[in-house]
């Protein structure tokens, strides 16, 4: 069975998802998904469960023990579902951040001077300064990659043109968190793995619009943050087992060497891990025609991705055309192939206005760079950025009715 969307499509069954997500209650239109999503009650209470067992450090003796290695184990599995990775090559972090800090300092060991790392300019400030740092430190050249401010994309040929035998690594986003914009990876990949460099892949954005598959986008390192996807907050990174055990990175003593233990420093966030698998788990819940089918997480996982997708086009495509219809309304997300997200910016206006004016009618649509400063400098817009409408599965046709009832109020006001 399918559903009816609200938009004139069909996919998911809004009614049983918003049900399911206990923030939606307050009334507030949430445009602040990539900022992160609300929670979905299975994910609260999965949470809830972990710490309400005994827990204790990995093990396999006492229930403690046990409880935290099978919830470490389950983790794993799901984000390996998720993503199309190998399970003993997920590792936890504290977030996306603090794991790209972490292996570009690992990975730079083995720079020399006058090696070469390409970052994008349309990357968040997370997958840029990390290796613009480890680089400086290294000795290494910094190469920029740009993206055309007219359009938003950035061609696969901008970075194979600053290719050459030092390069050394490519940090890329699969999408842009401030505009949306979903560069070819597979093909940026292809050219890196020519050069013979490794490709570093920021899918935080990513991750929560598309069904992901690191093999196929060709990542060597793929990150992502399971708050983006309805999940508590932590980071995620995946990578191939054998890429793994070539890195060593700084560790206690008697801390074990496993992969990917090695890279996990103390004792891990059971509770969020729970709530991870759960938010995985309720993605793959998300899929049309499949319950009671016996299909598998991945392939479950899949299906609800193209029904996403589905119905967060039609609202993308509906809420720009009703921008188009208010004047002095600038659209700055125009690629052809992104997420739904648009970054707006106004005439004789300062965002951070319409930021304001419409929190007063409880719609939460944020305004700033979101630390995508280089993107947000590259458009012409400093640091100031633009007012960012972030949609995400929860979201309806009644919000998009909100949002520009109340944007036509503020541009007349």
């Amino acid at each position: 069975m399918t559903y009816d969307t609200g938009t004139g499509t069909t996919g998911i069954d809004m009614d049983a998802l918003r049900a399911r997500i206990p923030a939606l209650r307050a009334g507030v239109a949430h445009f602040d998904g990539p900022g992160g999503t609300q929670t979905p009650t299975p994910v609260i209470e999965a949470i809830t469960h972990a710490l309400s067992n005994p827990l204790a450090v990995r093990g396999s003796v006492a229930p403690g023990e046990i409880n935290a290695e099978t919830i470490v184990r389950e983790f794993r599995l799901a984000m390996a579902d998720l993503l199309g990775a190998q399970a003993a090559g997920i590792v936890v972090g504290r977030s996306a951040t603090q794991l790209t800090y972490d292996f570009s300092r690992v990975l730079a060991r083995g720079w020399a001077p006058g090696d070469e790392v390409i970052v994008s300019r349309l990357d968040h400030d997370a997958n840029i300064r990390p290796w613009v740092q480890a680089a400086e430190q290294a000795g290494a050249v910094v190469r920029w990659a740009d993206f055309d401010p007219a359009t938003g994309e950035l061609p696969a040929t901008s970075v194979g043109a600053l290719l050459t035998d030092r390069t050394r690594l490519v940090a890329v986003t699969a999408a842009s968190n401030l505009i949306g914009t979903r560069p070819d990876v597979a093909a940026i990949a292809d050219l890196v793995h020519r050069a013979g460099a490794l490709l570093y892949v920021d899918g935080v954005h990513l991750a929560a619009h598309a069904f992901v598959d690191v093999t196929a986008l060709g990542a060597d390192f793929f990150v992502c943050s399971p708050y983006k996807f309805f999940g508590p907050h932590h980071g995620v990174l995946a990578a191939s087992t054998g890429l793994l055990e070539t890195l060593r990175p700084d560790k206690l003593a008697p801390s074990t060497d496993a992969v990917p233990e090695r890279f996990e420093l103390g004792t891990l966030p059971y509770e969020a891990l729970a709530g991870t698998r759960a938010a995985v788990d309720f993605l793959a819940d998300l899929a049309p025609d499949t319950p009671g089918t016996g299909q598998d997480r991945r392939t479950r996982l899949r299906s609800a991705f193209a029904a996403v997708e589905v119905h967060e086009t039609a609202l993308r495509e509906r809420a720009e055309e009703a921008m188009s219809q208010l004047d002095g309304v600038t659209q700055h997300s125009r690629a052809a192939l992104r997420t739904p997200t648009m970054l707006l910016t106004f005439d004789n206006r300062e965002a951070t206005e319409a930021y304001h004016f419409l929190a007063r009618s409880r719609i939460h649509a944020p305004a700033g760079s979101f630390y995508a400063l280089e993107a947000s400098r590259h458009l012409g817009l400093g640091t100031a950025g633009g007012l960012r409408v972030g949609l995400s599965p929860y979201n309806n046709a009644d919000d998009i009715e909100r949002l520009t009832a109340a944007l036509s109020a503020f541009l007349r006001s």
